[in-house]
């Protein structure tokens, strides 16, 4: 039996402007398990190949696949659906199983579509073992924990979820081979980025964040051994990659694990750059200056509101003092920093929007992301938004952090755009910065910050894409 794992194009993307595409983790650690198991497994990486959907039909015939799973987060799921489609008309008798994010939580709403088999619900590697497995052998679907799909009565089955896996070591680390990693890029040049991730689940419980949702409120964590030995793994084996991005929810959580990862970069003597993500009161000076002697060069963190109230009616469990105080130590020890704000919470006014915003520039960060409000599936804001009939857009294509997805208490859709752009412009238009930064980081990080404010501008920004992908490609600086 084979499978094909399918990332699914982004047409008329900002990202398709601005030349980022980066790989699926998901896809590479099912891969990955489903080898490990003696499947007959492939990758199509449509986006990083800029495929069309006759392209993908195309493919697909010759690879003459048993299985297609396709990924999909909440604003690319209109393209996973197109590219379901065009599977169907490759390969009309071929299971299609949709996984990620969106499906994940609306899998009633995905399972509507005719060329939808199943869902996989969570985290699929051991999901979709079994679904082959069980596939395979003519056995009962019902049987196989965290499916969805619709039986030979057109009725929704839900069976129950799977638990998560406890044990992050005893994946395998994901399928890289099977990606076209020379084909990862940003401005349309190949870049030596790679990314990974060493936990799973988030306790802190924010409530526009889905990570916790999907990965639950435990944090599972990575052996300090296996992570590098991962790290040598792509190190070793593409010799192009330079730098690695961590996209863990919170990098920093555990102080002494990390201490414990720079210590063992160190005594195997591994010569590259990093970047992750941090909270601000995960951080002190002792730390600072251990990864940054163990080669971390940038840290991202949400920043969000300068207003308290705000902060806490997002249940981010932080202080403007303590955000105030990780730039400053963060400057101080010479790591590059990223800045990230949600403009346009429900309760949010201009006054409040203005002061975030001017907050910002005075953390000094190297570079700054401005979000509009976004109410994702599977989040506590998206359920109270969708409660209170605040959401006036129900294109899921929109749902971007760069469309403005519902009016505030004082404040328009229209109206959030153009304070999102003006911030955009405001912070990376300035010649000084501009000059900083082109020497700090050269005029390709330079290209990149204009692209964005470009983008900013665009009338037609945040088609089929998710934001948070231009954040793995920012994260590491480079």
């Amino acid at each position: 039996m084979k499978v094909t794992f399918l990332n699914p194009l982004k047409t008329n993307s900002k990202y398709k402007f601005l030349g980022v595409v980066a790989p699926s983790l998901g896809i590479g650690y099912m891969a990955a398990v489903l080898e490990e198991n003696n499947y007959d497994v492939d990758v199509l990486d449509a986006s990083a190949l800029d495929m069309g959907y006759k392209d993908i039909e195309v493919e697909m015939k010759k690879r003459g696949s048993d299985i297609v799973a396709i990924t999909a987060l909440t604003p690319t799921i209109g393209v996973a659906l197109d590219s379901a489609d065009a599977v169907r008309n490759a390969l009309p008798d071929a299971t299609i199983v949709l996984g990620g994010y969106h499906p994940t939580f609306n899998y009633a709403e995905v399972l509507e579509e005719e060329n939808v088999d199943i869902v996989v619900r969570g985290e699929g590697e051991y999901t979709m073992l079994e679904l082959v497995q069980t596939l395979e052998n003519g056995g009962d679907l019902s049987k196989v924990q965290g499916l969805a799909y619709k039986d030979e009565n057109n009725e929704l089955v839900v069976t129950p979820d799977r638990p998560v896996i406890e044990n992050l070591d005893e994946l395998p680390f994901p399928a890289y081979h099977l990606l076209p990693m020379n084909k990862y890029k940003l401005l349309n040049i190949s870049t030596n980025i790679a990314t990974m991730i060493t936990t799973r689940g988030c306790p802190m419980q924010c409530s526009f964040c889905s990570s916790a949702a999907l990965h639950g409120e435990k944090l599972r964590r990575r052996s300090v051994n296996n992570v590098v030995d991962e790290i040598e793994h792509l190190l070793n084996t593409f010799e192009h990659i330079d730098t690695i991005a961590f996209m863990d929810d919170t990098f920093t959580l555990n102080k002494r694990y990390v201490k414990e990862f720079c210590a063992e970069l160190k005594r195997r003597e591994l010569d590259f750059w990093w970047g992750c993500t941090s909270r601000v009161d995960s951080i002190d000076e002792d730390l600072l200056e251990t990864m940054k002697d163990a080669g971390c060069i940038t840290l991202y963190f949400g920043v969000e509101s300068a207003d308290q109230q705000m902060l806490d009616k997002m249940n981010k469990n932080i202080t403007v003092e303590k955000t105030i105080n990780a730039f400053n130590l963060s400057r101080k020890i010479g790591i590059r920093t990223i800045a990230s704000c949600v403009l346009g919470m429900p309760d949010d006014t201009k006054a409040n929007m203005k002061k975030t915003i001017k907050f910002v520039k005075s953390l000094k960060p190297n570079y700054a992301v401005y979000s509009l409000a976004t109410p994702y599936p599977g989040t506590r804001f998206y359920k109270e938004s969708f409660e209170k009939n605040l959401v006036k857009i129900k294109d899921w294509s929109k749902f971007t952090l760069i469309e403005p997805i519902m009016d505030t208490v004082d404040c328009s859709k229209k109206e959030l755009r153009k304070i999102q752009a003006k911030a955009f412009i405001g912070f990376y238009l300035r010649p000084g910065y501009l000059i900083k930064q082109a020497r700090q980081d050269g005029m390709i990080l330079v290209k990149t910050i204009l692209g964005v404010v470009k983008q900013a501008l665009s009338k037609k920004s945040g088609e089929n894409t998710d934001y948070n992908k231009t954040n793995e490609n920012l994260t590491t600086g480079k």
